[in-house]
């Protein structure tokens, strides 16, 4: 008479492997919010979001090494990244859609406390530089490009207009509106740069 093979042992999940809770996480998220309104980002510690939060020190360590790598998530959370490149059928449209995106994520409280120290941590350090870019610039970039591809596509710009420059031209005045003079950006202004950008576009050479 034979007998059943014994049943294998259930594996254990090796330790350090366990599922981080998503409702820890948001609770961090939302407590960095809160610790960036009452203290700002200079004087803001994973002690102080810990707290705040109800967790421990190492539930914030485990998800993001530093306060800086933290709050370049929620920056890029605001980012355009992962939003569709505008399609209005013009150029004047699309850089209009672009100008209303950025303006909203400009006018958010993460972003206009936390974006001028993280430009003066990036001057200091290459690596933050290169978390900043990514956090802020990559989306943009993409939606930029989609829109010049469109326009050459439609016969509006020739081809080799610089994407980089034309973020230049969209969004250098309205982060120096939003963010450093701390104005806001109406519709009509939105519509005025819009016309701006278009006409230096068309007129700029080609990279």
């Amino acid at each position: 008479m034979t007998t059943d093979p014994a049943p294998a042992p259930s594996r254990r999940a090796p330790a350090g492997a366990a599922v981080l809770r998503e409702d820890v996480t948001e609770a961090i998220r939302a407590a960095v919010l809160e610790e960036l309104a009452a203290v700002g980002f200079s004087r803001m510690s994973i002690e102080g979001i810990a707290r705040r939060a109800g967790v421990g020190k190492t539930a914030v360590y485990r998800r993001w090494k530093s306060k800086l790598h933290l709050v370049l998530d929620l920056v890029g959370a605001f980012a355009a990244d992962g939003l569709p490149v505008p399609a209005t059928g013009s150029l004047y449209g699309d850089v209009r859609a672009l100008l209303e995106v950025m303006s909203h994520v400009l006018r958010h409280p993460v972003a206009s406390a936390v974006i001028p120290d993280l430009l003066v941590e990036a001057a200091r350090n290459p690596e933050i530089a290169d978390a900043v870019r990514g956090a802020l610039l990559d989306g943009e970039r993409r939606m930029a490009e989609g829109i010049l591809t469109d326009a050459v596509a439609r016969g509006e710009l020739p081809a080799g207009v610089d994407a980089a420059r034309a973020l230049d031209l969209a969004i250098g005045p309205l982060y120096w509106r939003q963010v450093v003079v701390r104005e806001p950006a109406p519709a009509p202004y939105l519509d005025d740069l819009a016309r701006s950008v278009v006409a230096g576009l068309k007129n700029s050479r080609t990279a």
